[in-house]
């Protein structure tokens, strides 16, 4: 007993001594406490300029104080931007409308497209985030000042998942006018002209970030946005595989006929009427099965495979079109080839 009253005063001395050395001020693990309050700002980062720099561009662009109406001499396009980062980023167009296409998420898509507009220092009068509205605030464009202009953008999932889909619309008024507080936006744009180069200045904006803020940079706000691709493979109620478009008709059809080109599918015949493409089909071909052939070939125009004739069908309903395929004959592999037919359309959408 005599012998642990002599040792145990060591122990706690050598027990407070080991708590300073790991954890005190000097120690190998200090608390940080209060430390961030000394902590001083960094300068930028400065690159030589016979270096690249791009990828040490701004994560999140810091907006200053500007005025509520901007004019904008023209509407800036960036820099030119390699091929290669422009893959991901197309516009396309059907009849009037045209939309961006981009292989990035909504969330992903919303804060490059905010950014984009603190760049041009417009002030957004209105956000959405969780339906990927944005309105800006009323801008004069180019030299003439007898109107005010003011541009809605509309951000969407895509066909597949993983893509976004981005719409602008143009409005405009008289400056002699006063400010309308309630807009009533046109169902298309009042300046064709206008709306194809803020999608063209987007789209190019977009491209030139999209390698760099695909995986750092996304919306939580946005994130809400339907995820949902416009195109998903479902079952009818009868249980047969089914193609649902989320799209207006018009769209659907060409969309269908397309995605039957790329893939090689032969189109027999068809009739937007009657809403069917008559093809011809024989399965899906893996390159290990047939040495030669270059990915995945879908279609038919050889003489050794051999060719079933189907039909792929379009109903338009709620809102949204069905799409089915049906084997026109009897064969063992009907049902088999029939649900590869739908997978090979819904592959090749784009």
């Amino acid at each position: 007993m005599l012998v642990l009253r002599i040792i145990l005063p060591f122990i706690l001395l050598a027990s407070l001594n080991s708590c300073a050395f790991l954890f005190g001020d000097d120690g190998m693990f200090p608390d940080p406490g209060d430390g961030y309050l000394e902590a001083e700002l960094a300068p930028e980062m400065v690159i030589p300029s016979q270096l690249d720099s791009y990828t040490l561009d701004q994560l999140y662009v810091v907006p200053e104080r500007f005025s509520s109406l901007v004019a904008l001499e023209e509407v800036p396009l960036p820099m030119p931007i390699e091929t290669r980062r422009r893959e991901g980023v197309r516009i396309q167009s059907l009849n009037d409308n045209r939309w961006i296409v981009i292989d990035a998420t909504p969330a992903q898509v919303w804060p490059l497209i905010r950014d984009y507009w603190t760049d041009l220092q417009i002030i957004l009068d209105h956000e959405d985030p969780s339906n990927g509205l944005m309105e800006t605030s009323w801008v004069e464009v180019g030299s003439s000042s007898q109107k005010r202009h003011k541009y809605k953008i509309t951000i969407e999932p895509g066909l597949h998942s993983g893509y976004s889909e981005v719409y602008v619309l143009h409005q405009e008024n008289l400056n002699t006018e006063p400010v309308p507080l309630v807009i009533t936006w046109p169902e298309k744009s009042v300046s064709p002209d206008l709306e194809q180069q803020i999608l063209t200045s987007i789209s190019q904006y977009l491209a030139d970030r999209n390698d760099v803020y695909q995986a750092s940079s996304s919306s939580l706000l946005a994130g809400s946005i339907e995820s949902e691709s416009k195109a998903n493979l479902i079952e009818s109620d009868s249980g047969e595989p089914m193609l649902e478009l989320r799209l207006d008709y018009s769209r659907a059809w060409v969309q269908i006929r397309q995605a039957l080109e790329t893939a090689d599918v032969l189109i027999v015949d068809s009739s937007r009427d009657e809403s069917v493409f008559n093809v011809q089909f024989a399965g899906i071909v893996d390159e290990d099965d047939e040495p030669g052939f270059i990915g995945r070939w879908f279609g038919g125009a050889s003489e050794d495979l051999d060719m079933r004739d189907f039909s792929v069908k379009l109903f338009q309903s709620n809102g949204v079109v069905n799409v089915m395929t049906q084997a026109l004959g009897e064969f063992d592999d009907a049902r088999e080839l029939t649900e590869e037919l739908l997978q090979v359309i819904d592959d090749n959408l784009s």
